[in-house]
């Protein structure tokens, strides 16, 4: 076990390929604790390297409403009135603190997601 900081893409590279030889590593074992290893520095590149954003408020919130199978007037029932819920997913209205609660609560859209500007 040869483990090292991955600093630049070819480190990256040399990293994924080691990982998909110890992929099914036992756990316990010197490779399976080669291969968490591995997992954490790799996972630690790729966020500094490649982060990945959040998603537009609205449309994950109509992402989670289809997942469910929720309509428009479902969502009234989260956030109030359906014309609101209407002016919501067209844009036309911001999500107040209290309506970020419900959806949070509600439909499990993490916070962050739902704070952003849109």
């Amino acid at each position: 076990m040869n483990l090292r900081p991955i600093k630049t893409e070819k480190d990256y590279q040399e990293a994924l390929s080691r990982l998909e030889k110890i992929f099914d590593a036992k756990p316990g074992t010197i490779e399976g604790d080669e291969l968490e290893v591995l997992g954490i520095l790799i996972d630690n590149y790729e966020n500094l390297h490649y982060p990945i954003e959040f998603p537009d408020p609205i449309e994950a919130i109509k992402f989670r409403m289809e997942q469910l199978g929720y309509s428009q007037s479902d969502l009234a029932e989260v956030i109030g009135l359906k014309s609101r819920a209407s002016e919501i997913l067209n844009k036309k209205r911001k999500l107040t603190l209290e309506m970020i609660r419900n959806l949070h609560s509600m439909l499990h859209i993490p916070t962050d997601v739902l704070i952003q500007n849109y």
